[in-house]
């Protein structure tokens, strides 16, 4: 009798993800856009009311919240990377914390660990691009602190743009893919070199493609931006499904 079992490439590269806890797309993408040999695994975030308007004070306190517990559970699995993500909880407040933050969950995971928010600002630069588009389904509070975040490190906001009313925390997840393109569209500025969509929780992944076609330069979300981050960290190529000009972008792969 021939043995057909086969068996999986799991465990090679084991990446640990920190989800705000009404977060319904972080994972999601991170499955759509799994590098080859990995595996995903989650721990919760709180740290904010759910049914708060989330504005800058709300997703400050996020990223200022307590981590003990949800670092130690995302540890157990013995992570080689760890992703912060949510990117507005530490674009309202600022770089050093931004660091600061991502040291402190590799202390305690012993995992190399990329924020939302830095991986952003490493797409950016990878591409070669220093003026953008900024879309996000934030408050405009949200994206003042967002812009200045990107200006410390160089970069451009030529027009920033958002969803046009206040979205609640489930809200920006329920974003359907046709309302991230025309929020992304109304982002563009005619000496924009990229599109930026920021927010972990919106299904902008799914946009990229049609995005990029429509407008002829590189889009770079939340998501794909920590998919690219990782790809740098531990020499992996692109996942398999296409996402854009960044996942196709030179790396360290040889």
């Amino acid at each position: 009798m021939t043995d057909t079992f086969e068996s999986e490439d799991r465990g090679t590269l084991r990446i640990g993800l920190l989800v705000p806890y009404t977060n319904t797309n972080f994972e999601p993408d991170m499955a759509r856009l799994k590098l080859a040999g990995a595996t995903l695994h989650s721990a919760r975030l709180g740290g904010y009311v759910v049914d708060e308007i989330p504005g800058a004070e709300q997703m400050a306190g996020l990223g200022a919240a307590p981590l003990d517990e949800p670092i130690r559970l995302v540890a157990g699995v013995r992570p080689h990377a760890v992703l912060y993500g949510c990117t507005s909880a530490t674009l309202t407040h600022g770089r050093a914390f931004d660091r600061q933050l991502a040291e402190r969950i590799e202390s305690a995971c012993g995992a190399v660990t990329i924020t939302a928010a830095s991986a952003l600002v490493g797409a950016i630069h990878a591409l070669g691009v220093s003026r953008i588009g900024f879309a996000s389904p934030y408050l405009g509070e949200i994206n003042e602190h967002a812009m200045r975040f990107l200006a410390e490190t160089g970069i451009e906001t030529l027009r920033c743009h958002d969803i046009g009313r206040a979205l609640g925390n489930y809200g920006q997840g329920e974003l359907q893919p046709r309302e991230v393109i025309d929020l992304g569209l109304a982002a563009d500025h005619p000496d924009a070199q990229a599109i930026v969509l920021s927010c972990t929780d919106m299904r902008a992944v799914e946009a990229v493609e049609t995005l990029e076609a429509e407008l002829g330069k590189p889009v770079i979300t939340s998501n794909q931006a920590l998919v690219y981050a990782v790809m740098q960290a531990f020499n992996r190529p692109p996942p398999d499904r296409r996402c854009g000009q960044l996942l196709q972008a030179p790396h360290r792969r040889t």
